[in-house]
């Protein structure tokens, strides 16, 4: 006789299989009376699942959609799939700044057998992605370290490679993991400077817990303080573009961690953004999507039309004169 709990595990998978079974089939299938069987579905039911029933003695069990979100019955390929599906919506921003993906994919790492954790890792080491435009890649192992050394709590020591390519050591206190949509920042505490800081996570080496529990004092709004750090960059070039899009269009367009907006009557945005160079810039603006108009400056314009007109000429040139 198995045990109650993995009586109900079962329970949950058989009435996830098919549409209906009455409790006869049930009771078969699982090696229990039909008693046993009407007690788990109340047990079910008081977890959350919604198992409707059908009265009568053709009557069956079935499982519909609930209220709150229950425990998952998922099998080894299932678990994989999600977790695969998880892994890609972190690494590619679909579900724009909201961390829930990393969050879920790291709760459900921690429970995976190892036979199935092991083969998520050798997708790091064997996919390849393309970032997206202006994005950079990150692995979705590190991804987890960081978000693990959030919750835990726990004082970290963070190795860590700057603009320049110079790496040091540091320790730290993990508070949040911030998406902007188009990179990954990690907002930790630099216990040293007695700082709040952020990290491009695509920047981090490696993050090992130093095992020291902290309790975190007065912490900043961490989306907050992501976009101040990215305006306090000084880029060598800032353009001025004319979106034809009202202000809220206009942010939902360009983040304000990627720009500054400034209204241009009731159906127009005018937006500053900074870039290392013209053709950066120009290669962002196309991946827009949207008409608009390089206000300044002219080397921006320029490269805009270069590529522009590249992407014309690539793709057959004007055939109205053939």
């Amino acid at each position: 006789m198995i045990g109650t709990s993995a009586r109900l595990l079962r329970l949950v998978s058989l009435l996830s299989a098919r549409p209906a079974w009455t409790c006869g089939e049930l009771a078969e299938r699982m090696g229990v009376t039909g008693r046993t069987v009407r007690r788990d579905v109340a047990r079910l039911r008081e977890l959350g699942y919604n198992v409707e029933s059908d009265p009568g003695p053709w009557g069956g069990y079935r499982l519909g959609g609930g209220t709150r979100v229950p425990p998952l019955v998922l099998d080894d390929e299932e678990a994989f799939a999600v977790a695969v599906a998880l892994r890609e919506a972190a690494l590619s921003g679909v579900l724009g700044s909201d961390p829930a993906a990393v969050s879920a994919l790291l709760k459900l790492r921690q429970v995976l057998p190892p036979r199935i954790a092991d083969r998520l890792g050798e997708m790091d080491a064997t996919f390849v992605h393309t970032p997206r435009s202006g994005g950079h890649r990150i692995r979705s192992g590190l991804l987890l370290e960081l978000a693990a050394a959030c919750r835990r709590g726990e004082r970290a020591r963070l190795s860590y490679r700057d603009h320049a390519g110079k790496e040091s050591v540091r320790e730290v206190d993990p508070y949040r993991l911030v998406h902007t949509g188009l990179r990954w920042y990690f907002v930790a505490r630099d216990v040293a400077r007695d700082q709040w800081r952020t990290f491009r996570a695509d920047r981090v080496v490696r993050l090992r817990p130093v095992g020291r529990p902290v309790e975190l004092v007065d912490p900043p709004d961490p989306a907050v303080l992501v976009s101040r750090g990215i305006a306090g960059v000084v880029y060598p070039l800032y353009g001025r573009v004319r979106l034809p899009h009202p202000m809220d269009q206009a942010l939902r367009l360009v983040p304000p961690t990627i720009g500054t907006h400034y209204p241009d009557g009731p159906d127009a945005t005018i937006v500053e953004i900074g870039a290392n160079d013209a053709d950066e810039l120009a290669r962002y603006l196309l991946g827009l999507g949207t008409p608009l108009r390089v206000l300044s400056p002219d080397d921006v314009r320029e490269a805009l039309l270069r590529r522009t007109r590249e992407l014309f000429e690539e793709n057959g040139g004007d055939r109205s004169s053939q």
